[in-house]
């Protein structure tokens, strides 16, 4: 999100103006990558700037318990918890990968064809 390129250049709080104005950011993939300590406060910023006011999804693999670990601090992964479940619906997705799907039936036929 550029938000730590942001700050080094003394526009975070604009930057953060930017991401707060849209009516729905999505952040897919969250734990995905690596988030160190000042992108985790960064973030919680992004989020506190939206809470209540604009509409977030946000898409993840992980566990909400181990939003600790990937936030390296548990009270930042909790103060983000609260603010993004407090009026959240989550949508728990569980079986194959959708995108695999098509590469995985074709791995199958092959194997059976051979």
């Amino acid at each position: 999100m550029n938000l730590k390129k942001a700050k080094l250049e003394n526009r975070l709080e604009n930057r953060l103006k930017h991401y707060a104005k849209y009516k729905l950011l999505i952040i897919d993939e969250i734990g995905y990558l690596p988030i160190d300590a000042e992108d985790a406060k960064l973030f919680f910023q992004l989020i506190d700037m939206r809470y209540e006011k604009k509409s977030t999804i946000l898409t993840t693999n992980a566990n909400f318990k181990t939003w600790g670990d990937i936030f390296q601090d548990p009270k930042i992964a909790n103060a983000i918890l609260d603010r993004v479940l407090h009026h959240a619906t989550v949508v728990n997705i569980i079986g194959p990968s959708y995108r695999l799907k098509g590469h995985l039936e074709k791995e199958t036929e092959t194997a059976e064809n051979s």
